[in-house]
């Protein structure tokens, strides 16, 4: 470890904390924070929010720059005030070449994924969301096309087949910690290896990571139910994946946070022929069954078990709790 190599860290969400928090507590000569300006929040937006990195920077008494531009020429010039080695990149913008090209080291980023798979702003969600066993952390140095440049070092995670986004991300986050860690070492005693991207040995498709909106979270129904299961553990806990519910010719949104697939024997004894029907208003829609505190979606050829959902709102609960609430009358839809 290289106390002296003058760091400057740039980050935002919690997901980039631990890695500041291990240079920070490791003894790592950090000598400039960078993230993203204050956040208006609140009814009248008179509120503002700090970013996680932000407070744990001020916390630690780090200069912290939260430029509105990252090519403006005043933030430029206070970058270069602070005469870094190296610069660190978790969880940030994209960055201009002015700044990622100003370190004497460079400036390396760590992404949440085993790139050049899952490049992109959401490679948690979009892991889980396709079903994958593996995942990890890469630091590769910057260069001018996002998540393209030179691979530094990569460590590798399990998926369980259950498991949600949110225990991934705290995984990946841990993880990632250590790696930045010893990637700065690496590049402080000469001995960081940057080897180019290259395609899958298998020849696999390269899958993207795009960034994800409200839109790409609404539930389609019309797939079989182990797809549908890992589409919603990639949204959970956040955004959340989502439904219309409808009940008595009126819809409500429905957040789904986690389900079950229905063994093929159990789902066959419960999918009726009036499981992926139309509704009364004529509408298609996938039936919804309650069964001994159960929430169950009949799927054609399956059944998808609804363990934990959120009704708009209300607060996220099981699903037991969710039906003591709620009337049922056998014309439930999930469109």
């Amino acid at each position: 470890m290289n106390n002296q190599l003058r760091i400057i860290y740039m980050g935002t969400p919690e997901f980039a904390v631990e890695s500041l928090r291990r240079l920070v507590e490791g003894g790592y000569n950090v000598v400039g924070v960078v993230t993203m300006p204050d956040k208006p929040m609140g009814r009248h937006q008179d509120t503002l929010s700090q970013s996680a990195v932000k407070q744990y920077a001020l916390s630690k008494g780090l200069p912290v720059l939260q430029p509105e531009r990252l090519k403006d020429e005043a933030f430029l010039n206070e970058l270069r005030s602070l005469r870094a080695d190296l610069q660190v990149v978790v969880a940030f913008r994209m960055l201009p070449e002015a700044v990622w090209a100003m370190p004497r080291l460079g400036t390396f980023n760590l992404h949440a994924s085993l790139l050049p798979q899952y490049r992109g702003a959401a490679p948690i969600n979009w892991a889980v969301i396709n079903g994958e066993a593996e995942t990890g952390v890469t630091t590769f140095f910057l260069q001018h096309e996002i998540d393209t440049g030179n691979i530094i070092a990569q460590r590798r995670i399990a998926i369980g087949p259950d498991e949600d986004a949110g225990s991934v991300h705290d995984r990946l986050m841990e993880l990632g910690g250590q790696l930045v860690v010893d990637t700065v070492d690496a590049i402080a005693a000469g001995t960081a290896a940057a080897v180019p991207q290259t395609p899958a040995e298998d020849g696999a498709a390269l899958r993207t990571a795009p960034k994800i909106f409200k839109d790409t979270c609404r539930i389609n129904w019309a797939q079989p139910a182990r797809r549908i299961h890992d589409f919603v553990r990639g949204l959970s806990p956040y955004p959340a994946a989502w439904t219309t519910l409808r009940q008595g010719g009126k819809d409500a949104v429905l957040k789904v946070y986690r389900t079950r697939p229905l063994p093929q024997e159990e789902a066959d004894t419960m999918v009726t022929a009036t499981a992926c029907g139309a509704g009364a208003d004529g509408r298609e829609g996938v039936h919804l069954v309650a069964e001994d505190g159960r929430l169950i979606a009949l799927l054609t050829g399956g059944a998808l078990e609804l363990l934990e959902v959120q009704l708009a709102g209300k607060r996220r609960m099981p699903a037991a709790d969710f039906l003591r609430g709620f009337r049922t009358d056998g014309s439930e839809m999930l469109l």
